[in-house]
């Protein structure tokens, strides 16, 4: 692949200040690929770190985000027999130091040297250089192969999917017949929907605040939309359900509501999988989580190599990313599709940047 010297990246040089700028191709390492980068999603954590840095993270005028992206492999690394060029790519963030308890125990996303470039881990986008740019380095434990049965947009959504599944797992999965209520429709609340639908669940009630991301719910799977600002979910599942509540409960909306709402929708020893970022502190009834014998997990991104269990379910159909893909942008104007993004404008679910 003819690969050229300079390429075109969107760079933080400060706090809001995000510039496309050409920069040198980076070169690939021991057991890395180089990627040229053909789709990168917005994720909701990237306009936090344009307002407010990340930590460890790369020098401002140097530091390029994105960390949900696919492409095609340009070049390999010393040692690379697994990947060829031409492959295509969707890449997780996370990689592990692979040495430290938690790696070796396979919980790579809260590696024990988070940051730590000299013991080898890596978070792209985060503490090392991200897919907002035509062309990204990557080591192969994060790189997952995909057919043309997905476009590369498609491919972005892996490790959206792959958070909700990750949460769920760490929960105690869902097993065939069960209720389960999911808290957010938001781009991993749509998934973890369509994922509770391919595990089995008997009954899925999606709830929020917003109509129209509920409509998509019901597009994607759900049976039951409940709006809260019209409704009391509690007083809703439990009508859903006899009294009973939910088995599982997914919060993906990362609001100090939502979190104490998860609660009250389980069931007695129900599961509860917590997925969203929490900006802001939550009270929660711990006393119910004993006296009800529930079950309750934080879920750390995709962790557990569920990415390569998600691409035959995409490719297949049975995840449909389409209704969430809803606008793209090209590198010039990230900006103006992360101000789309932030705003919502025109129900904007999920951003794509085309590199």
């Amino acid at each position: 692949m003819n690969i050229p010297e300079k390429m075109k990246a969107a760079v933080l040089f400060d706090y809001n200040d995000l510039r496309v700028v050409e920069k040198p191709v980076p070169k690939p390492g021991k057991d890395e690929v180089l990627i040229r980068v053909k789709a990168c999603a917005i994720c909701g954590t990237d306009p936090k770190i344009i307002a407010h840095g990340w930590e460890n993270c790369p020098p401002m005028g140097e530091y390029i985000l994105g960390h949900e992206y696919a492409g095609e492999i340009a070049e390999l690394g010393e040692g690379v027999t697994k990947f060829k060029v031409g492959d295509r790519v969707a890449i997780e963030p996370h990689k592990g130091c692979g040495h430290c308890v938690n790696c070796l125990r396979g919980y790579y996303t809260t590696c024990l040297n988070y940051g730590k470039l000299e013991e080898g881990h890596r978070h792209y986008g985060f503490t090392v250089n991200g897919g907002y740019a035509e062309y990204a380095v990557c080591h192969i434990n994060c790189c997952h192969r995909f057919s043309e049965k997905l476009s590369y947009e498609d491919a972005t959504m892996l490790t959206t999917a792959g958070t909700a599944l990750y949460g769920i797992q760490r929960a105690g999965g869902i097993g065939p017949g069960e209720t389960v209520a999911v808290i957010g429709p938001g781009p991993i609340g749509l998934m973890a929907v369509q994922l509770a639908r391919v595990l089995g669940a008997g009954k899925v009630i999606l709830v929020g605040t917003r109509d129209s991301r509920l409509a998509i719910g019901r597009e994607v799977g759900a049976d039951v939309l409940v709006n809260s600002r019209n409704e009391d979910a509690v007083e809703a599942v439990k009508r859903l359900t006899d009294g009973v509540m939910a088995d599982m409960v997914v919060e993906t909306s990362g609001s100090a509501a939502g979190g104490a709402q998860a609660l009250e929708l389980c069931k007695k020893s129900g599961r509860v999988a917590l997925v969203g970022i929490y900006s802001e502190p939550v009270t929660v009834n711990l006393n119910k989580v004993v006296q009800w014998n529930m079950q309750i997990a934080g879920g750390k991104a995709e962790g557990e190599d569920v990415l390569d269990r998600l691409v035959p379910l995409m490719e297949s159909g049975q995840i449909k990313t389409g209704p969430l893909l809803t606008h793209a942008f090209s590198l010039d104007d990230i900006n103006e599709g992360v101000r789309t993004y932030k705003e919502r404008i025109g129900n904007a679910i999920k951003v794509v940047i085309r590199p």
